[in-house]
C-alpha cells in the first residue's frame, strides 16, 4: 500500500526491486551450471567440489551418475524453496508474505533438524516450513511437468517416497520428466542413509540429463512468471 501511495502506477518497479533478493532463480542456475559443464567435459574432480557447494551429502567419491543425481535433486527441491514458494507468497500476501516465508525457510535450514538426536530442537520451524510449502511444492511439481512435457505419473506415484512431505513433489516431477531415478542410498559423514528411489524404474542420470534438467528448470521459471503476470493483471 505504501509503495502504491508513493509510486502510483510505477509501484510494481519498487515491488520488483524489493522482492528480487528473495527469489533465487538466477542463483540456482549459477550454482548448477558449472557442475553441468564439468560433467559434460568428463571432469569429475571439478564436478565433485562444485556439487558439494549445494548439497550436504558426501561427494568425494561420487561417480558421474552420483554427481548428476545430487545436482538434479538440489535443483528440483530448490525450485520450490527458492522460486515457486517465494513467488506464491509474494502474490498472495505481497512483500510481507515473501519475506515472512524466507524467514521461515531460513529457520528450517538452520535449526529444523530431522535427525532423531536433534528432532526436538527446531521442530516448530520445520513444521511451519512444511505448512508454508504445502501448496507451492505441488504447484512447483505441476509447473515442472508442464515445462518438461510429462512426468505426471511419476510425480503422483513417487512424491510420497521422499522424507519431506513437500520436496518429493518437485523431485518426482523432474525424475518423471527426465525419466531418470533420483534419491536412493546417500552417505552423510560416512554413514549411508538408505533412502527410497524416486523414479526407480528409470536409468541413472548422466551429464546430458543434468543439462536437460537445467533447461526444464529455466522453462518452469518462465512459466511461473507468466502465471504471476496473469494473476497480477487479473487483480
Amino acid at each position: 500500500m505504501l509503495l502504491r501511495h508513493l509510486l502510483g502506477p510505477y509501484a510494481w518497479i519498487g515491488v520488483a526491486l524489493l522482492a528480487a533478493p528473495g527469489l533465487a532463480q538466477r542463483s540456482l542456475d549459477d550454482h548448477v551450471r558449472p557442475i553441468a559443464a564439468a560433467l559434460a567435459e568428463g571432469n569429475l574432480p571439478a564436478a565433485r567440489p562444485a556439487v558439494a557447494r549445494i548439497v550436504g551429502r558426501d561427494t568425494a567419491a561420487l561417480d558421474e551418475p552420483g554427481v548428476a543425481r545430487a545436482a538434479i535433486e538440489s535443483l528440483s527441491e530448490s525450485f520450490c524453496d527458492g522460486v515457486a514458494a517465494p513467488l506464491f507468497w509474494l502474490l498472495l500476501l505481497g512483500l510481507p508474505g515473501l519475506w515472512a516465508y524466507k524467514a521461515i525457510n531460513t529457520a528450517d535450514s538452520l535449526i529444523g533438524h530431522r535427525e532423531e538426536r536433534w528432532r526436538a530442537f527446531g521442530w516448530a520451524s520445520a513444521r511451519i516450513d512444511d505448512c508454508a510449502n504445502l501448496v507451492p511444492a505441488r504447484l512447483g511439481g505441476a509447473v515442472l511437468c508442464l515445462a518438461g512435457g510429462g512426468g505426471w505419473r511419476t510425480m503422483r506415484r513417487d512424491a510420497h517416497r521422499h522424507a519431506s512431505p513437500n520436496a518429493g513433489w518437485t523431485e518426482a516431477a523432474m525424475a518423471g520428466v527426465l525419466r531418470v531415478r533420483l534419491a536412493g542410498p546417500v552417505a552423510y559423514d560416512g554413514v549411508v542413509s538408505d533412502k527410497p528411489w524416486i523414479g526407480g524404474s528409470f536409468r541413472d542420470p548422466d551429464a546430458r540429463d543434468l543439462g536437460r534438467a537445467l533447461r526444464v528448470y529455466r522453462r518452469a521459471c518462465l512459466f511461473l512468471w507468466i502465471l504471476a503476470g496473469a494473476f497480477a493483471w487479473l487483480l
